[in-house]
């Protein structure tokens, strides 16, 4: 099997499924429980905070653990527009954000909120100057991700982050689920307010995640009950998945620099190969981020490719994971003025550093006997 969709997910680690299994096992006790076994589970979930706080350089109250990254997307848009809402109902965002930002500011939209949503270039890229341009006096939140989930193109969060500082009313929200681990950010240094993260895009496990919230950051919780999370997602903690997370955070920072050059390595290698293919349009920037690569074969059905593929043992995607069964057009896409053709045959190609050349090479193989055979076929 080659498994060339690491967007969507990634395998998890052995080491992360042994320390689930572990916790789940050994310190089942609810945390909140006052008696010697739940204490023992608190302090695990305390140090697996501290922990993780370090691995992100952030202070450990500005860790809250989530499911993933859907929950944390939705807990800082609707959580800041709806504390902050007396202050302003006007909220700024790209078009090519991931369903989960992006059906949020829609729901919002329906409460009363206003949001703009700013353009992008051909390459999927915003311009902060554009941001900049959205900001008026009721604006309380700009959520903008960090690389696109599509294409890979990496946004110019710190310089947005810079601009934003002359404006402290104004809260930055960064969905940094595709980034972790690929690109560099810096929390605190570049002035983001809410980051989102997750588990399972990191070799760690599905339901698991986190949101960086500064200590200056308010929110209206979207769950209320207990105080647990520092009283903003009440429910009772699932330990053995925050531990399992944060154990996917740590192997994630061993031999980091050599693990993102892989990743760079095997990029290129693709690149290269899709570039010598005429039937192959490239839509991804070449200084995206180091593991997406989308390329649209004009006249074919993506799903056809993506069947025929699975046939051999392969298995690439077409757009995110979380639209991948809505209709034909790619908004991202769409939104970087690439013709209709080339938005309605987008694949995904999304590698993680297990993958090597040789499944490279053997992926461009059988795409084009599978473009060999889908000629024939329509000849």
């Amino acid at each position: 099997m080659i498994y060339l969709d690491n967007s969507a997910t990634t395998h998890p680690h052995y080491e992360v499924l042994e320390s689930f299994q572990k916790v789940a096992d050994q310190y089942f006790a609810n945390p909140s429980s006052v008696h010697r076994f739940g204490s023992e589970a608190e302090r695990l979930l305390d140090r697996s905070r501290k922990q993780a706080a370090q691995l992100l350089s952030v202070d450990p109250q500005e860790v809250i653990f989530t499911s993933g990254g859907t929950e944390g997307n939705n807990m800082a848009i609707k959580g800041i527009a709806l504390q902050h809402q007396n202050r302003g109902k006007h909220l700024v965002t790209t078009l090519i954000e991931h369903p989960s930002v992006m059906e949020a500011f829609k729901a919002l939209e329906t409460l009363g909120f206003e949001v703009t949503y700013i353009n992008v270039d051909q390459n999927g890229k915003v311009n902060p100057e554009d941001i900049q341009q959205a900001l008026r006096d009721d604006t309380i939140l700009v959520s903008v991700m960090s690389v696109n989930n599509e294409l890979g193109t990496i946004q110019p969060v710190q310089k947005i982050g810079e601009l934003l500082k002359a404006y402290p009313k104004v809260f930055f929200h960064v969905d940094h689920v595709q980034g972790l681990g690929k690109i560099e950010l810096s929390v605190k240094e570049w002035g983001i307010d809410l980051c989102t993260l997750s588990g399972h895009k990191i070799h760690g496990l599905k339901g698991t995640g986190a949101l960086l919230m500064q200590k200056h950051v308010r929110v209206f919780p979207l769950l209320h009950g207990g105080s647990q999370e520092a009283e903003v997602r009440a429910g009772t903690e699932n330990l053995p998945g925050t531990v399992a997370f944060v154990k996917a955070l740590r192997l994630l920072h061993e031999d980091h620099k050599q693990k993102v050059n892989h990743l760079r390595r095997m990029r290129t290698i693709l690149w290269e190969g899709l570039m010598l293919r005429d039937y192959c349009k490239i839509n991804s920037p070449e200084d995206g981020a180091p593991h997406i690569i989308n390329f649209s074969i004009p006249g074919y059905k993506p799903e056809v490719i993506i069947h025929a593929l699975g046939e051999e043992g392969i298995f690439i995607s077409t757009k995110s994971a979380c639209s991948s069964k809505q209709p034909d057009v790619s908004a991202v896409l769409k939104a970087c003025n690439l013709d209709y053709e080339r938005t309605t045959s987008a694949l995904r190609v999304s590698l993680s550093t297990t993958n090597e050349k040789d499944e490279i090479d053997l992926f461009l193989k059988k795409l084009d006997q599978t473009v060999e055979n889908l000629q024939a076929t329509m000849g």
